[in-house]
């Protein structure tokens, strides 16, 4: 596991430099490699909409981390045992989803942390060198892994200053869709409720200094820059399948011109 990955990407969110990744649904390792080699600072191994198991993600850290990417995996849902697992494999973080409470991201905090300051089991493998850099691991883990918070109820809104001032709470993410269809207006992302709750979250977040980010779901680079422009720091460029069908339909439509 290289180490200074997950500490470049940590000190970038926390000097406020934004950073630029993707996501990986599809399970696969090969799109893994192809993306971590396309200069993003990040991608995240998605456990929670995606049929990827616990196995086969730690296939994808070890890929995304050898191409010099940090690796983050998205639970499925709260699980001490799940964030032991991916960390264990060599993730630099972890994105946790619905997160509604401040009790919630403590707990999720605390499960990335080893004791006296969380509840972290202490085992070896793929990140502790198996062993051989168990000490240098130790004392990383405890300042450079990434703890996301996705912010996707309104309840989760409602609460959103007491969660951001939760210690070691680094980025928060708002899940579009999710929110947006607890606000009862899902997938209309410039109502007038949706646009409010988005803009609360960024001031909470941006008063207590710390990252906000929202997931552009279609490969579309100006969405990207205007996030920036927004105020988002944790920039989460489309997914793979988007990026593969949106390309792939580029070519087939060419091809239905020249019929």
């Amino acid at each position: 596991m290289n180490l200074k990955l997950g500490q470049i990407l940590h000190t970038k969110l926390r000097q406020g430099t934004p950073v630029v990744g993707s996501w990986l649904s599809l399970g696969s390792s090969t799109a893994a490699e192809i993306m971590a080699k396309a200069g993003y600072d990040f991608l995240v191994v998605d456990l929670e909409h995606s049929p990827t198991s616990v196995e086969t993600a730690a296939e994808m850290i070890r890929v995304i981390d050898l191409a010099g990417c940090a690796p983050l995996v998205r639970l499925p849902e709260f699980s001490p045992s799940i964030i032991k697992q991916v960390l264990d494999a060599g993730a630099h973080g972890i994105i946790v989803p619905n997160v509604d409470s401040a009790d919630l991201a403590e707990a999720a905090v605390r499960a990335t942390r080893y004791p006296p300051e969380g509840t972290r089991g202490v085992g070896l493998h793929r990140a502790q060198g198996y062993g051989n850099v168990f000490l240098e691991y130790f004392e990383s883990a405890r300042t450079n892994l990434v703890v996301v918070v996705q912010i996707e109820s309104s309840s989760a809104v409602r609460n959103i200053e007491k969660i951001v001032a939760v210690d070691g709470v680094d980025v928060v993410m708002i899940g579009p869709y999710d929110l947006s269809a607890d606000l009862g207006v899902p997938g209309k992302f410039d109502s007038e409720n949706f646009v409010q709750s988005v803009e609360k979250v960024t001031q909470a977040a941006s008063n207590a200094g710390i990252a906000t980010g929202i997931h552009v779901v279609e490969p579309d680079p100006a969405a990207i820059e205007s996030s920036l422009k927004d105020g988002h720091r944790f920039l989460v460029y489309s997914v793979d399948m988007r990026i593969l069908d949106v390309g792939s339909r580029l070519g087939g439509d060419l091809l239905k011109g020249w019929e």
